[in-house]
């Protein structure tokens, strides 16, 4: 007997952290968990090095035949007794497998605030799960006009392992790495570079900043596929001495311990995963306020909201924070404090294992048998 825990993301993103948080814990509790996640994925090298049982099934699309084939086997040689789907490529492909294998209980999370899309597939890895877990609000207000039931919904947040930010951490290491001066303000933000994470706007931030702050220095943590434009747009600014591009890095924690303070500057969000790691690293922070980021920031208590696309207010935000350290320190504080009584791991997890038990017994099922 097994529960499936299935992902198709090829990168170290928000949902692979709790894929791979969730199996992590499921495991330490005695279930038996099987991760299927894309072959040689940061999540599957990660899982098997934590020695979680990893099926490695290449999932290209919703459509990809020979991906459900595979999963279903599976299913039926494991007796899956659960299926939780992490994103919609899974829940497409893997929703399909677990029809066919007969699955009792299907299970499907939806992290992003994109509307639903109006077509009849799209809407069905949805309609026949038997619950729908939400990452935010926001993100269940569109699953309700996406027409899914409201009692079918159930908002979980995502979870943090604050165990990485325990302890002294180096906070000199990037002015050592870099060459920093002491004195430096470091600015950063953790996110894909892709379309609506608004680094534009940081990299513009920064032009305004470069007379008011020159000791500023923006650190960008992440890969994708507008690393070279962002760095002709910072060039283009004047400001391709202030900022610099890390790419993907596996030791996150260490780099926020690093920083003065964290932006995230989306468009869009279904949470906002990374502002819970630099609150962890107590980083004051600034946000913008879109999708589910607000239920995460408390604006002037926990971190600084502002608008999106609007540089001229991120400087003057990240200026004050600069010129005061007081109220610096003090958003770092009670962050740190919030996340951890609210989005910890260990609560996520608890919560889910809760819901999993909560339709199982519904259905007689014993998910440990």
């Amino acid at each position: 007997m097994s529960l499936f825990q299935i992902d198709a993301g090829r990168d170290w993103r928000g949902g692979q952290r709790q894929a791979f948080l969730l199996t992590r814990e499921l495991a330490g509790r005695g279930y038996p968990v099987l991760l299927v996640a894309q072959p040689e994925s940061p999540l599957e090298k990660k899982a098997a090095e934590a020695g979680l049982r990893v099926l490695p099934v290449e999932i290209k699309n919703d459509a990809h035949i020979q991906a459900g084939w595979k999963i279903g086997r599976a299913m039926r040689r494991e007796s899956c007794l659960l299926a939780h789907f992490h994103d919609g490529h899974a829940a497409g492909v893997g929703g399909r497998a677990a029809r066919l294998a007969r699955v009792p209980v299907r299970i499907v999370t939806r992290r992003v605030e994109y509307p639903l899309k109006a077509n009849r597939f799209s809407r069905n890895k949805y309609a026949e799960a038997d619950a729908v877990i939400a990452i935010s609000q926001r993100v269940r207000d569109v699953l309700l006009e996406g027409g899914v039931p409201a009692g079918r919904i159930e908002v979980i947040p995502s979870g943090i392992d604050l165990e990485p930010f325990a302890g002294s951490l180096d906070r000199d290491y990037l002015r050592r790495e870099f060459g920093f001066p002491p004195d430096s303000f470091l600015v950063g933000i953790v996110a894909q570079l892709v379309d609506g994470k608004g680094h534009g706007t940081l990299i513009e931030a920064a032009k305004l900043l470069k007379t008011f702050l020159p000791k500023i220095k923006i650190i960008i943590i992440g890969s994708g596929a507008l690393e070279l434009r962002l760095a002709e747009q910072a060039r283009g600014l004047g400001v391709g001495d202030l900022v610099f591009f890390l790419g993907f890095r596996d030791d996150v924690p260490r780099l926020l311990a690093s920083l003065d303070a964290f932006v995230l500057t989306s468009d869009a969000e279904g949470l906002g995963s990374s502002i819970m790691d630099a609150m962890a690293a107590r980083l004051p922070v600034v946000a913008t306020r879109v999708g589910g980021i607000p239920e995460v920031v408390e604006d002037g208590e926990t971190g600084i909201l502002i608008p999106p696309r609007d540089p001229e207010t991120l400087a003057r935000t990240i200026l004050r924070l600069a010129n005061d350290r007081d109220l610096a320190g003090r958003l770092g504080a009670q962050g740190f404090e919030s996340v951890r009584r609210k989005f910890s791991a260990e609560a996520m997890v608890s919560r889910i294992v809760d819901l999993y038990e909560k339709i199982a017994a519904s259905q007689k099922i014993n998910l440990r048998a």
